[in-house]
């Protein structure tokens, strides 16, 4: 990833994620009701994916600014790299 912009923005998501971590381990540590743990969890997976988004919208930006910069680039073998890394994540999310 080499824009500034959505680099920030995911680091700054992260972040918040790491914090809400912690959040849940303590809530684990302290007994907390099962039902508030779970939307915890909730939240801290539907950030995630969030994330996930955030990087799928970024790479695929990049990858057509790329093949419209260098039409010598083979757009097939760009689009294959795309399409797998999607799959990845369709197949966690």
């Amino acid at each position: 990833m080499s824009s500034e912009g959505p680099k920030k923005d995911i680091l700054s998501r992260l972040r918040k994620i790491e914090g809400q971590m912690r959040g849940l381990q303590r809530m684990v540590e302290q007994g907390t009701p099962c039902p508030d743990i779970l939307t915890q969890v909730a939240a801290v997976t539907a950030a995630i994916k969030k994330v996930g988004a955030v990087i799928v919208q970024t790479y695929m930006e990049e990858c057509l600014e790329k093949t419209q910069r260098d039409p010598a680039l083979k757009q097939g073998e760009t689009l294959r790299d795309f399409q797998k890394a999607i799959s990845r994540y369709i197949d966690w999310a």
